[in-house]
């Protein structure tokens, strides 16, 4: 593949949303000559103030620039942008890769990969973490799957927005890993509500009990900032219920089809579901802990 890409590559971005616009900034500021797609001018017109190009079409996109990458809702956005009429694919020169930050199923990661290496083309499933502070500082965490030749010479352009970077394994692997963020985050959440739940029902100031949690063992990311959330009741977005939704019940199909059966998951999905079906999906996902304090007072 053309290799190492750096700040000569004209790179493309699609998908402009809370995450990517951010990351798409911090290519700007990293110096990249950035090619951005976007159906809404209103998605696309900071960054062509900022400097970036606008390509009319995403084949053009594909056209002009060999290191193309995607920040998209679902496994039926990455196929479409992909693989639809007027996508990427027929535009991406042989030597040209494309760097996928969607979180999808490894499922569909392993077909988009087979399908682009037809034409020469590397994939490589790339989900993050960090959420939208983290995208707009360029500070993620990045798992990756796919040939370790072009996780290497797409690591510096990956390094304007992510602070880690890991290759986990073969295509699929980045998807793997991340399911089994969400899973893991997901579980500590419950846990989480579940001990200022605890602490309220006994008359504990809840900002006490997790100040003192906070220098014990049970210290964790998710106790610090998505603790504060529900006890603050802030749960402006961040990362909306609706995608860790998504995101749980893409661990859960992907446990299932190797006959693993995952247990807290099942019961956070269930609750996340709760959530977006009471009209509260595009609240951040921290509100599952609003949620079990209301359980707790039924």
């Amino acid at each position: 593949m053309t290799g190492p890409f750096g700040k000569h590559t004209q790179v493309g971005f699609v998908g402009l949303g809370v995450m990517g616009s951010g990351m798409a900034h911090c290519l700007l500021r990293a110096g990249y000559a950035l090619h951005v797609f976007a159906r809404r001018d209103d998605a696309a017109r900071p960054l062509v103030a900022a400097g970036a190009t606008r390509a009319a079409s995403l084949t053009d996109l594909a056209r002009a620039c060999p290191l193309v990458f995607l920040c998209l809702s679902d496994d039926a956005a990455v196929e479409e942008v992909l693989f639809g009429e007027g996508g990427l694919a027929p535009g991406l020169a042989s030597g040209s890769c494309v760097v996928d930050t969607s979180t999808i199923s490894a499922t569909s990661a392993r077909r988009f990969a087979e399908r682009l290496a037809q034409r020469g083309v590397a994939f490589l499933d790339a989900p993050i973490s960090g959420g939208q502070q983290g995208a707009e500082s360029g500070t993620l965490a990045c798992m990756v799957g796919g040939p370790a030749a072009a996780v290497a010479a797409c690591r510096d352009v990956m390094s304007a927005f992510c602070k880690t970077i890991t290759h986990v394994g073969a295509s699929g692997a980045g998807q793997t890993v991340k399911s089994c963020n969400q899973v893991a985050v997901a579980g500590a959440l419950l846990g989480v509500a579940d001990a200022i739940a605890l602490a309220k029902s006994q008359g504990v100031d809840p900002k006490v009990m997790r100040d003192v949690l906070l220098g014990g063992t049970a210290r964790s990311f998710v106790l610090e900032k998505h603790g504060q959330r529900v006890i603050d009741g802030d749960f402006q977005p961040g990362f909306r219920a609706r995608l860790m939704r998504k995101d749980l019940r893409i661990a859960l199909a992907t446990a299932r089809s190797a006959g693993a059966q995952l247990q807290g998951a099942v019961l956070a999905e269930q609750l996340v579901g709760e959530l977006c079906d009471g009209g509260r999906g595009e609240l951040d996902w921290a509100a599952l802990g609003a949620l079990v304090q209301e359980k707790g007072k039924a």
